[in-house]
């Protein structure tokens, strides 16, 4: 095995599926599927032996659903970076998503490119969300309750937070504001640990719930 890929987990009950998201991690060199798993207790089971960078996991499976696994397998290991393929673009599963720890959602009919680069983004901590998915969330998230506010950000926190929840990328962000992306990833961590939130989605959220966008 070589440890200098992302080591990857594929979590589907559908044979078709499995080997169609094989396919398209083993078309790079970058990723190496380690495992598969037809439903979430065995993926919880293949990560008691070994520990992979990187699941996949279907949300639909028999036995234990994806979220239910991922809230497991986040409990004691949140190293793991876990995204939730399916075919549905239902909302709701994003948040779901979100809720029981996953640092991302991925869907099933988006082509392989744009799969690949997304799922780079996530192992590299800056999985953007899609303008289009922003614009969802926008439309859709019925805000509940509110948080408190983000006074105690700094200026270029808050400037950052909302270009983030606009969908821009660590590099438009640095282009946009002329500095360093490693300048960016930096108030980033910071916005991260000062908001308490996991990771670029589960920021957005915040900022819609704020009506910061």
């Amino acid at each position: 095995m070589d440890t200098t890929k992302t080591q990857v987990l594929v979590v589907d009950d559908h044979a078709q599926a499995r080997n169609a998201i094989c396919e398209m991690l083993g078309s790079v060199e970058r990723f190496e599927v380690i495992g598969t798993a037809t439903s979430g207790l065995q993926a919880i089971e293949f990560v008691e032996r070994k520990l992979p960078d990187l699941i996949l996991m279907d949300i639909e499976m028999p036995e234990m659903n994806g979220f239910e696994a991922t809230r497991h397998i986040k409990a004691r290991y949140p190293f793991i970076k876990i995204v939730l393929v399916t075919v549905s673009d239902d909302m709701l599963n994003l948040l779901e998503a979100l809720k029981y720890g996953a640092q991302g959602y991925l869907l099933k009919n988006l082509n392989q490119s744009t799969s690949l680069e997304y799922l780079d983004c996530v192992m590299n901590e800056a999985a953007p969300l899609s303008r289009e998915l922003a614009y969802e969330i926008l439309k859709e998230v019925h805000i509940t309750e509110r948080k408190e506010t983000v006074t105690h950000l700094t200026s270029r926190e808050r400037d950052i937070l909302y270009e983030v929840a606009r969908g821009l990328t660590n590099k438009e962000i640095a282009l946009r504001y002329e500095i360093s992306e490693y300048t960016v990833k930096n108030h980033l961590k910071n916005i991260l640990q000062k908001l308490q939130v996991q990771n670029r989605v589960q920021l957005t959220r915040y900022a819609v719930e704020q009506g910061l966008i």
